[in-house]
């Protein structure tokens, strides 16, 4: 089975094209002083399908970051993957990038992103959901923790070891197109974004 996985929700585009374990091409593309790096996302699928002699048809299913991260980024990877599924008659999944985060050092780590408001979103084995920073401060104590950038030094203060997925080099289209062979096949229609706090409202 022939698995297309990206993400777009974090701070870099991530492309994988896999069959069933086996990672047949991989591409991680970065924001440019002229565009968003989601903004790369179909010519670079159209790409790596070149490069391996595949068309769309070749494709057994689709796997995408469904959530947390950039509502923008959320939205135009889901957006694809419901159009590609819907098009090409396939199956699709979607997986957080809270469980994929967890996996980048090869456990289920605790990981605690930035949610703004003065939360973090919070995953231990599950979505544990939107937390008020105070309480954070208590569960990462002696912990080993995956975050980003903004909480890094306020985590160092109280967990046993810390990590920024974005110091890092971290295989995360991998990890996406691992993760999605773990997770129920579903009808494009079903696949919605992950968004735990509601997106914000422009002009307010």
């Amino acid at each position: 089975m022939k698995i297309l996985a990206f993400d777009t929700c974090l701070d870099k585009t991530y492309i994988t094209l896999s069959e069933n374990d086996k990672v047949l091409k991989s591409e991680t593309i970065f924001s440019d002083s002229e565009n968003y790096h989601s903004a790369y996302l179909l010519s670079t699928i159209v790409k790596i399908l070149k490069e391996e002699n595949l068309t769309p048809k070749d494709i057994d299913m689709i796997a995408t970051d469904i959530g947390p991260g950039s509502f923008t980024g959320i939205r135009a990877c889901v957006t694809v993957a419901r159009v590609l599924a819907q098009q090409l008659d396939i199956k699709a999944v979607g997986v957080s990038s809270l469980e994929v985060l967890s996996n980048i050092l090869g456990s289920n780590d605790l990981v605690i992103l930035d949610a703004r408001k003065n939360k973090a979103y919070v995953y231990d084995s599950a979505i544990l959901g939107a937390i008020e920073l105070e309480k954070v401060d208590e569960l990462v104590k002696g912990r080993k923790v995956i975050t980003d950038n903004s909480l890094i030094e306020r985590i160092r203060a109280n967990a046993s070891e810390v990590v920024s997925y974005q110091e890092g080099s971290y295989p995360m289209g991998e990890i996406l197109a691992r993760l999605s062979l773990t997770k129920e096949e579903t009808d494009w229609r079903k696949l919605k974004p992950l968004y735990i706090q509601p997106p914000p409202v422009f002009g307010k």
